[in-house]
């Protein structure tokens, strides 16, 4: 996800899940009708009724195909832009709503996520979003909707390899996603929906050893130092809080913490939220425990007027001075109170650019 962050208001958009019950809402009612609703307003959860203007509108053979495209506001997500697609078919009666996924949207095929294994990647409350549309559209017809409706979005097999689906077992496309219909941008709901299905999937697999990395250098690095399975790999990114307080609530036994110098430094100070919005590296914090790794006075003065924590390292490494040691501890301290109560066994690493290992706090059990 690019985090580069526009100046100014920035505009809202809608979800995958937004869009896909507008499209199955127009495919229904023109597959009922022959006519389709263009623009075409569905209900969400918080009471909102946007209007969504047709790319596709089309018969079938036993029903109709419509699609909206995706418009995510600003909010920087590999999805904006794309083609969502609705078939809709009658069902039997009284089957009610059920789904299929087309070319495009994934299917689960490891247990830990919201959906049993073999269904379409259509999560839950989109599921809701798409019936209550239908069922909108069906109450001007008489009776409740019986139809089998398939999500399509082409090209998606591919868009879902720069996703985290993949590592969650979820194949062969996209995720339809969105519990309120509605993209905040930057919000970071998303990526932090993705590290909790990332510890479900691990605790559903019986994983015993997690590791969130801050990077793709500490992630590939952490992976190398401990062998562990791509399920066992959480892309923690910025968001240490989310991932430990989620892990608090559903335990592993094992969980390592990676990243770089900077960001385990302001994890060491005291931050859950290690990006840039969340304040710049203290480097008068670092030259303190640069003083606790043994430098003399005239070098941790010289370590506070750094540019950069890499800086203060080299500094530190250029004397045999064990800092990312010291770094790790405290990190290693922050982290523990996130996890407080769990009786989680947990490790705090540091690595350089490189990915070699340069400060470590060993596993040990958090009270």
């Amino acid at each position: 996800m690019d985090e580069t962050r526009p100046r100014g208001a920035l505009r809202r958009g809608w979800t995958t899940g937004a869009c896909a019950a507008a499209a199955a809402k127009a495919a229904y009612l023109g597959g009922r009708t022959g006519v389709f609703p263009d623009p075409v307003e569905i209900p969400l959860p918080g009471g909102a009724r946007p209007a969504f203007a047709l790319a596709v509108a089309e018969a079938t053979e036993g029903g109709a195909r419509a699609g909206v495209v995706k418009d995510a506001g600003d909010d920087p997500d590999v999805t904006h832009g794309v083609l969502v697609l609705a078939t809709v078919r009658p069902g039997p009666p009284g089957s009610g709503v059920t789904f299929r996924a087309g070319p495009g949207v994934g299917t689960v095929t490891r247990a830990g996520l919201p959906l049993p294994v073999g269904e379409p990647a259509i999560n839950p409350a989109p599921r809701r979003i798409i019936a209550a549309a239908l069922a909108e559209a069906a109450a001007g017809h008489g009776g409740g909707p019986d139809a089998v409706v398939e999500i399509a979005i082409p090209g998606g097999e591919a868009l879902a390899l720069r996703t985290l689906n993949p590592r969650l077992g979820v194949l062969g496309g996209l995720s339809i996603l969105g519990t309120t219909g509605v993209v905040v941008p930057y919000s970071c709901a998303a990526w932090i929906d993705s590290i909790h299905r990332g510890v479900d999937v691990a605790r559903a697999g019986a994983l015993a050893h997690v590791a969130g990395a801050t990077g793709s250098t500490s992630e590939a690095a952490v992976q190398r130092l401990h062998g562990l399975a791509p399920q066992a790999l959480i892309e923690m990114g910025d968001f240490a809080g989310g991932m430990l307080k989620y892990l608090r609530r559903h335990p592993v036994p094992k969980v390592t913490v990676a990243g770089g110098i900077a960001k385990m430094t302001k994890l060491g100070h005291g931050f859950l939220d290690l990006h840039s919005r969340a304040g710049p590296v203290d480097l008068a914090w670092l030259a303190g425990r640069l003083a606790e790794a043994g430098a003399d006075p005239d070098l941790a003065r010289q370590a506070a007027a750094a540019n950069t924590a890499l800086a203060v390292l080299d500094l530190a490494r250029a004397r045999d001075l064990p800092l990312a040691d010291v770094v790790a501890r405290h990190a290693w301290a922050t982290a523990a109170r996130a996890l407080s109560g769990s009786g989680i066994a947990l490790e705090v690493v540091v690595f350089d650019r490189d990915g070699w290992l340069v400060g470590r706090a060993p596993f040990h059990p958090v009270g």
